[in-house]
């Protein structure tokens, strides 16, 4: 486990890095901190107005009691999740505001097309361009796809891919994440997660994240100084395995903020989380603090599935920042949440030459062939047939007044 956790230091590191970047080059502009549990549904202030994108990449958090049902260990084909008629569900206090799926996914997200903040061989491109491209797609199954382009060799150094960010902001709430597939594989940098203007000021939840060949999720968060977590794992209330230390404020920890890995389970990033069919990544943010649960495909909750979600009843999340040394509301305010995926950059380019483990026993390099990330990005078009997002859902829900 000493192991486990030093090599994710470093890796998290790189991770960090590009955020300051992302957030100092093209951050938004200060706005107000935003009223709690309140959903802005006016268009998304800064970068994405000025510039035309959001600001860097990221994922959240918060606990719960009884058995832990994202532990599950169960491989192989998932089967279909247990249902019970919503009407049978009892209520919840908290309501469905956003949902994203099927044709309609995109209406309400904005796409990046400025040069990626992260340093990354991609060029993000716009809507009509991933529409025409088959970047993006709604496929037979109702499911949205988001994927990076597999052209076999490239003239330009850099690779067309997605980042897309909601275009309405909110503080407080539960963002539900049902993925049937996230992209994986050598120059991969894929993030599912929220950010608020002014980084890092109204802070950053990175919910999914991980690079290369990795089998680990990480979650983390990035704040302003002044928040910090305990050193134990088990009085932040997680289940997971701490990374980077208890100093969440990038500016004083080498922009590495406060990471957990979700050790404690199984198939929760990269091929074992594709080969199960997924799952549902959940982040609680409430005035307790932010909690992030995963649930593979075959035990996800039913008052998930029924849409009227009760996470007291979810167990103990893998990552956990309580408000204890981190006062919530002060250091999380306005997100809006984000998918992209890049190549190379901060991170998984300046671990090509590594070896880490879960999943990178052996370094990108050696795999590959390549002597750098670059080359293999302009060189290997077919290796990004796994780069890819399949998602059935993203919905979002807030406390009832």
């Amino acid at each position: 486990m000493s192991d486990l956790r030093t090599s994710w230091n470093g890796l998290l590191g790189y991770s960090a890095a590009t955020l300051l970047q992302a957030r100092d080059a093209d951050n938004f502009p200060s706005s107000g901190s935003g009223g709690a549990r309140c959903i802005i549904t006016t268009n998304l202030v800064g970068p994405k107005a000025a510039a035309g994108q959001p600001g860097s990449a990221g994922p959240g958090s918060n606990s719960g009691s009884s058995a832990n049902p994202g532990s599950s260990t169960q491989t192989g084909k998932p089967s279909a999740p247990s249902s019970v008629p919503a009407a049978n569900l009892p209520p919840s206090p908290w309501n469905l505001v956003k949902t994203h799926a099927g044709d309609s996914f995109f209406d309400e997200w904005d796409f990046w097309t400025d040069a990626d903040p992260t340093h990354g061989n991609v060029q993000f491109v716009d809507e009509n361009t991933a529409r025409s491209t088959g970047l993006i797609s709604v496929n037979a199954n109702g499911t949205v796809m988001m994927k990076v382009d597999t052209t076999p060799v490239i003239t330009s150094p850099n690779r067309q891919s997605v980042r897309i960010t909601t275009n309405y902001q909110y503080t407080g709430g539960i963002l539900v994440l049902d993925a049937v597939h996230a992209p994986t594989g050598c120059a991969t940098w894929p993030a599912f997660w929220s950010n608020g203007p002014n980084w890092p000021n109204n802070g950053e939840i990175d919910i999914m994240e991980g690079v290369n060949d990795l089998t680990v999720n990480q979650a983390s968060i990035h704040t302003a100084p002044g928040c910090m977590i305990s050193n134990s794992e088990a009085a932040n209330g997680a289940t997971g395995t701490l990374v980077g230390g208890s100093n969440c404020a990038s500016a004083e920890s080498n922009n590495g903020g406060c990471g957990q890995q979700a050790t404690s389970l199984s198939n929760t990033y990269g091929p074992p989380f594709n080969s199960n069919g997924g799952g549902v990544y959940a982040m609680v943010w409430d005035d307790t603090g932010i909690s992030v649960f995963f649930f593979p495909r075959n035990n996800i909750p039913v008052d998930i599935t029924g849409l009227k979600p009760q996470p007291q009843n979810w167990g103990v999340p893998f990552a956990r920042w309580p408000t204890t040394n981190c006062t919530t509301s002060q250091f999380f305010n306005v997100h809006s949440a984000i998918f992209d995926t890049t190549l190379c950059g901060d991170w998984a380019g300046n671990v090509w030459n590594t070896a880490q483990s879960p999943g990178q026993e052996q370094s990108c390099a050696q795999r590959t062939g390549f002597q750098t990330c670059a080359q293999f990005v302009q060189n290997s078009g077919a290796s990004f047939d796994q780069a890819y997002w399949e998602v059935n859902s993203v919905r979002l829900y807030q406390m009832s007044n």
